[in-house]
């Protein structure tokens, strides 16, 4: 995956682990199973509505909280292509990465991208277009090791391929 475009759901500082898939869901691991609860807490009506391509956009410490794969696995097989944030929490990070899901750190962007906006995120490049506004923002782009993890779907068939 070289790029990501989709509609976005806008969040705020703070987002933590138990609001991405919240604690009484962790009695499995299927990632559908987790996707059909994914951000319920902070919005019931997002997995209603998110569609395969969707982009989250939160501001600061995106993912704080335990250190749970379950969220951004829920995340992911929700269908979002990728999470565009001020910042991250280190582990979410690492986490995000691990499993393959593309996340994107930008201060203006993420303050600026509104709800239901439509954005695009070139991967090569960090550079990240909100196509509803005719906006461009220099993200962090990933290097070629991440990149390549994030293309296999995460690390475990990074290493399996390799």
């Amino acid at each position: 995956m070289k790029a990501a475009k989709g509609t976005v759901f806008k969040y705020g500082d703070n987002v933590d682990t138990d609001v991405i898939i919240p604690a009484r869901h962790l009695n499995t691991s299927d990632p559908e199973e987790l996707a059909k609860h994914c951000m319920e807490d902070i919005d019931r009506e997002f997995v209603k509505k998110v569609k395969a391509g969707d982009v989250i956009v939160a501001t600061k410490n995106f993912g704080c909280g335990s250190s749970r794969e379950h969220a951004p696995i829920a995340i992911k097989a929700a269908g979002v292509s990728c999470v565009i944030a001020e910042t991250f929490a280190r582990i979410f990070y690492r986490n995000a990465i691990n499993i393959g899901l593309p996340i994107v750190e930008c201060r203006e962007a993420a303050r600026e991208i509104e709800a239901q906006d439509e954005v695009e995120v070139d991967f090569d490049t960090g550079l990240i277009t909100n196509l509803t506004k005719g906006r461009t923002y220099q993200g962090q782009a990933f290097p070629e090791f991440m990149q390549k993890i994030i293309d296999c779907g995460g690390l475990v068939n990074y290493i399996n391929e390799g």
